[in-house]
């Protein structure tokens, strides 16, 4: 699955992996070397996450039913709880950087294609 912010028209991500079933949702990104430049984790439903288990930081989209970013985090380090949204219906992991290299902000529509 692709990735693109309507908002700005960046693809955000060329390669999207779906977390959509409770095994895969629990498992996310833990026990993983790293994630390329261009990738990405859609985990539906959630509203928070974790980075136990995992070795390097990450960028959260906080996406809510109409697929608007209704928050971010930047960079989160590997063993931190982030924050929960009552508000998100789901959450995009991707690699540290991706945010600010997209031009991507709390506000903005995302189509999942």
């Amino acid at each position: 699955m692709k990735l693109v912010n309507l908002s700005n028209e960046r693809v955000i991500a060329d390669s999207l992996k779906e977390a959509y079933h409770f095994f895969n949702r629990l498992r996310g990104l833990m026990f993983t070397d790293k994630l390329d430049s261009g990738t990405g984790l859609h985990i539906k439903p959630c509203r928070s996450i974790h980075t136990f288990f995992m070795n390097y930081p990450i960028d959260v989209l906080y996406v809510n039913e109409q697929n608007i970013i209704v928050a971010i985090e930047e960079a989160l380090e590997p063993g931190k709880t982030g924050k929960l949204y009552a508000d998100a219906s789901s959450v995009v992991e991707l690699p540290a950087g991706t945010v600010k290299e997209t031009g991507t902000h709390i506000g903005h529509t995302l189509n999942f294609q």
